[in-house]
């Protein structure tokens, strides 16, 4: 579904015939890294929230109205704050996480100010009015959106909008919206500094976890997200999960190696990997893409160690897709001295 300036917020899925093996074709046949960039909706149809005067930007990485289509699981975007600037207040019933790439700031979250700072990971939280400030006089500001909105406009979750008066005709009293939120919602975090982390020895190799199921003191409750790093020459565990994710590389370079998997539908329903890997190769900036249910796995192909934040749509957890299969564990080499450093 659209407005009328053209923008897509849900896409449909329809077939002439019973079957929706093209359309798992076409998705597959779309190239999975999306360059530095890139520019898929620039936001000339309004609805970014982007100031008049020009100081702040918002251009879209990936999103459901994407021609060639890859997903509408998880929506990509920057947003940039020009010195001393700020975007439109706006609000919105979905949740939207921000990784601070670039300089300091702060939020107004329904009147509450939360400040942030460059790699920050900050949540605004459903139904919420939000702006977005630039601290800095001289220098920008950077952020990239990661959010699952799709989930809520297909769940008929649709009010959004600029802050505008109601004339009240035919309805009560204004209520607060956080009577129908999960209970503790409000004393969680809004905003995850580096220092509220920890860097691990995973069998995936060296992460710090920034938003998971697990981590109940964080306001997110829509997108997982973790920071890896990689020494030059090494490799991620080679494994599959049914969630697709999206893989923004913040510094280095390499190759996403990824085995697609068909289902066997006999007796059972049994999944068949394929023998070889499609191999992408991506560079900073770049924006890598895996689709639901493939095997894929990382290499660090660059002079300098590869650093990349992973982020899933938590709902597929929901569904009961939580586990994740390890065909091979990362390299012992993996681990760069950078993160070990910082454990």
């Amino acid at each position: 579904m659209g407005d009328e300036g053209g923008r897509v917020f849900l896409r449909g899925i329809t077939s002439e015939q019973y079957g929706l093996a093209e359309h798992r074709r076409l998705q597959r046949s779309a190239p999975r890294v999306r360059r530095a960039g890139t520019v898929v909706d620039d936001a000339t149809v309004g609805h970014s929230g982007d100031s008049d005067e020009g100081l702040s930007k918002t251009w879209w990485m990936l999103g459901p109205g994407d021609d060639p289509f890859l997903t509408q699981t998880l929506q990509v975007h920057f947003v940039e704050l020009k010195p001393g600037g700020s975007n439109h207040g706006h609000g919105h019933q979905n949740e939207a996480t921000f990784y601070i790439l670039e300089g300091s700031g702060h939020e107004i979250h329904d009147g509450v100010r939360y400040d942030w700072s460059k790699d920050d990971f900050v949540v605004v939280h459903n139904d919420s009015v939000h702006r977005h400030y630039n601290a800095s006089e001289t220098e920008r500001a950077l952020a990239l959106v990661i959010k699952a909105k799709s989930a809520w406009m297909y769940l008929g979750m649709v009010q959004q909008g600029r802050s505008k008066p109601f004339d009240g005709a035919g309805y009560g009293a204004p209520q607060e919206w956080s009577r129908l939120w999960t209970p503790g919602a409000t004393e969680r975090k809004k905003v995850v500094k580096s220092s509220d982390t920890r860097w691990e020895d995973t069998r995936d190799g060296r992460l710090r976890i920034i938003s998971s199921p697990a981590r109940t003191d964080v306001r997110a409750f829509s997108v997982d997200l973790y920071e890896q790093e990689i020494r030059p020459g090494g490799r991620s565990a080679k494994h599959w999960h049914m969630a697709d994710e999206v893989c923004y590389v913040i510094s280095g370079a390499g190759r996403s190696l990824q085995w697609d998997v068909e289902a066997e539908i006999t007796d059972k329903y049994r999944a068949r990997v394929a023998d070889k890997p499609g191999t992408w190769d991506f560079t900073p900036g770049d924006l890598v893409y895996v689709p639901q249910n493939t095997v894929h796995q990382l290499i660090a192909s660059g002079a300098e160690p590869l650093r990349v934040l992973v982020a899933q749509n938590r709902l597929f957890k929901l569904l009961g897709y939580d586990s994740v299969v390890y065909l091979e564990d990362a390299s012992a080499d993996a681990a760069t001295p950078a993160s070990a450093a910082r454990a």
